[in-house]
């Protein structure tokens, strides 16, 4: 199936409009909607089948969400190269996978450097904007939630919050991800910034979420934690 096929079709849209039918307390969009042109954009010749044909290998945890900011094997040439040349301006690049069964915000991060997102499953994104942090707090109200079909690539702006990928079906999501090299690494002594989680990862959690505030996040999002029902 091409990437437009998939993306426009009938099959994307009827997924779509159930989210929207389940989630009536979300305005759920499709990542082709203008509105997501503030966030980031869609990556119309991004190698697609090539990325889903290594996503594949991978498997979903049976709970919780699995993070792997580097498969060595990915970064190889020549699909090494053309993310870094066509997309980073020849920046060193890593190429991981983020997979699992999320379903709520629980959490929002940021990196200084766009991040590329590839699902071979669909799945929804719960992003925002760092121009409505304010004195370190972000409202659940400013939360934008945008459809994204399998096989759809999509970079988001350095200025974009966002954080794991939400499921809309029971098997879950995978989505490999790609970031500018050592991004998520540990930090290798304290910071005095309190969003700075790891190495260019700013994190801003919700106090619901224990995990991370036992890690020591920034307890920094207001309002009620937004959930997402799957299909």
């Amino acid at each position: 199936m091409q990437l437009n096929d998939k993306r426009e079709g009938k099959e994307g849209r009827a997924v779509l409009k159930k989210l929207q039918e389940k989630n009536t307390q979300l305005s759920i969009c499709h990542v082709t909607d203008p509105s997501f042109s503030r966030f980031g954009k869609v990556l119309e010749d991004f190698p697609a089948e090539e990325a889903a044909a290594k996503i594949q290998e991978t498997t979903v945890p049976e709970i919780g969400n699995k993070y792997v900011r580097s498969v060595p094997e990915w970064e190889k040439a020549p699909f090494l190269n053309k993310i870094e040349d066509s997309y980073y301006g020849q920046m060193p690049v890593q190429i991981g996978y983020c997979n699992g069964n999320s379903s709520s915000l629980a959490g929002l991060e940021y990196h200084k450097g766009s991040e590329i997102n590839i699902g071979e499953t669909d799945f929804i994104l719960l992003i925002g904007s760092i121009l409505d942090i304010q004195e370190g707090q972000f409202h659940t109200d400013d939360i934008h939630a945008f459809y994204i079909p399998a096989l759809t690539a999509v970079e988001l702006y350095q200025t974009t919050l966002h954080l794991a990928p939400c499921k809309v079906a029971d098997q879950g999501f995978k989505c490999m991800v790609i970031l500018p090299s050592g991004t998520n690494a540990p930090l290798e002594e304290e910071s005095n910034d309190p969003l700075l989680f790891m190495k260019n990862k700013w994190l801003l959690s919700h106090p619901e979420n224990k995990k991370f505030m036992e890690q020591g996040a920034h307890s920094g999002i207001t309002g009620t934690d937004v959930y997402v029902q799957q299909v």
